[in-house]
């Protein structure tokens, strides 16, 4: 079931989308029958698992970090994460950069915009956005690379909604790539869009979806 669901959702992608495969909760049976079938980027919310993950499965994976990051923890994944999704403060993008460089490493993130109407989602508005990039503290940055934007739309069945959001970030994204690249500014990368909504979310501009319950079924309560 889960190499079909797989390869189901990979055929209906333009090439030019990346698909993480959210993995989170699930044991590593699964994340291996979806990795037999040629997936080799895998999503977790929680450092102490994906750790775990990692020690286990084949080292030619690339684990992305999708949920919120707290600094204290950045030490776990820092020898091994490949993308860290949800960079929502310069102080946390500070301690990235710090574990990066005992590592021997630059670690690529997202900066996690708040689009959604919901509180509970994290992220940065467009404000602090630009005091990031504009600090002096990021440009001295030399083991992170911002590699582009994520966000998460509120969890609606109001289609329009979701549309507007995800194309709120999108217009954020465009004008971010029209700034002058750097060594730790690179934008890319627009992650935005999960199993109920990334078809929207492509259409309005998203090239990395993050795909769990579609592709592992739905998570136990």
């Amino acid at each position: 079931m889960i190499a079909d669901n797989l390869l189901h959702i990979k055929s209906s992608l333009s090439p030019h989308v990346t698909l993480v495969a959210v993995s989170k909760t699930k044991p590593v049976a699964d994340l291996m029958q979806a990795y037999n079938a040629g997936q080799r980027i895998f999503g977790e919310n929680k450092i102490q698992e994906m750790a775990e993950k990692w020690e286990q499965m084949p080292k030619d994976i690339q684990w992305h970090m999708i949920g919120h990051v707290q600094t204290n923890k950045v030490k776990y994944m820092a020898p091994f994460v490949s993308l860290v999704h949800g960079v929502d403060s310069l102080k946390l993008l500070a301690e990235i950069n710090k574990q990066a460089k005992k590592n021997g490493r630059v670690i690529d993130c997202l900066l996690q915009m708040h689009i959604a109407e919901e509180e509970t989602k994290f992220g940065m508005d467009e404000q602090e956005l630009n005091m990031l990039l504009q600090s002096d503290e990021f440009k001295q940055m030399q083991n992170v690379r911002v590699t582009g934007l994520m966000g998460m739309a509120t969890f609606t069945d109001d289609e329009e909604q979701i549309r507007k959001e995800f194309t709120y970030l999108a217009t954020i994204f465009k004008h971010l790539g029209q700034q002058p690249e750097t060594l730790n500014l690179k934008p890319r990368t627009l992650s935005m869009g999960m199993s109920g909504d990334y078809h929207i979310a492509i259409e309005c501009g998203s090239n990395m979806v993050r795909i769990g319950s579609s592709i592992f079924g739905h998570r136990a309560p």
